[in-house]
């Protein structure tokens, strides 16, 4: 066992929530389930088990939000936290790495930067999109999840990063309908963010470069801030082309095509088609966008 903390945020997640507990139960010194007032057999899976503390809290279609509360209401007993979703695991490479590597860690180092592997339809999509880096394991104290929307990651107070090898997966369950439809929901999400960037909704974006990000997180913010500025529908399109040749995803098969299609064009192609709905309705007035995505969409700043 190493000194961690791992923390779960869960909404009706009873087929993943066990592989996620069974996975981090060598290495966690605790668990918490930060959960959505799940309906389903969640509490009871999380119950089991006698690392796992439970707390609810209402969701308010925000992330970062649901994630720092559950950091402010868990106790400071342990030098590290981790961050998992439900429908995520460590591979055992990984779980290695942690046991060898974390308790010999320089003390100042605060975040530890990982690889997430996509799983999608059973198959890893190696290529494409492989490997997304994220910040998912920091010092308790020294992390917080940034205010975004969407592409939301830990940014750290103060401390250095540093990068291990191996990879942790995000591999749903779920057949493709419940996979589309969660895209849709992402999607006006999505759309605020880039309307943020663009017309400075909430004033988030502005100050990006103020925060203490992982170099892996800085760039890829960047590149969305590029992406931001390229015409409607065009950008989608190119991404798509961009992942699946550029990035070969095409050689992943059949899974290559859809992973690639639905998640790089068909969702992006959403994204900007409520984009331009929104700007449309507003007559692109700031105020008026942000009236429009707390009336239509609950979506508050």
């Amino acid at each position: 066992m190493t000194d961690i903390t791992v923390i779960i945020l869960t909404k009706d997640e009873e087929l993943h929530l066990e592989r996620c507990i069974e996975n981090v139960l060598p290495i966690a010194k605790a668990i918490y389930v930060i959960d959505s007032f799940s309906t389903d057999r969640t509490l009871e899976i999380a119950k089991r088990y006698s690392k796992v503390s439970v707390l609810q809290n209402k969701w308010t279609n925000n992330y970062a939000a649901q994630f720092n509360w559950g950091l402010d209401h868990l106790p400071s007993d342990t030098k590290w936290v981790l961050r998992l979703d439900a429908d995520e695991y460590l591979l055992p490479e990984l779980v290695e790495e942690i046991k060898q590597k974390l308790p010999e860690m320089a003390e100042d180092v605060s975040g530890v930067v990982m690889n997430r592997r996509h799983i999608f339809m059973g198959k890893w999509m190696k290529r494409g999109i492989y490997p997304v880096k994220l910040l998912r394991l920091f010092r308790y104290g020294k992390g917080r999840c940034e205010q975004r929307l969407m592409d939301e990651h830990i940014q750290l107070s103060e401390g250095q990063i540093v990068e291990f090898e191996n990879d942790f997966c995000d591999h749903n369950l779920n057949n493709l309908s419940w996979f589309c439809h969660k895209h849709v929901n992402y999607a006006v999400r999505e759309a605020a963010d880039l309307l943020d960037i663009e017309y400075g909704i909430t004033g988030a974006a502005a100050t990006d470069g103020e925060k203490e990000l992982s170099r892996q997180a800085v760039e890829k913010r960047n590149k969305k801030h590029k992406y931001a500025r390229q015409p409607l529908f065009w950008r989608s399109t190119a991404y798509f082309l961009y992942r699946y040749f550029l990035k070969r995803a095409f050689m992943e098969g059949k899974e290559g095509f859809l992973f690639s299609f639905i998640q790089g064009w068909w969702y992006r192609t959403l994204v900007d088609a409520k984009v331009l709905e929104i700007k449309r309705k507003s007559g692109n007035d700031p105020q008026k966008m942000r009236q429009i995505l707390k009336e239509d969409y609950n979506i508050c700043f």
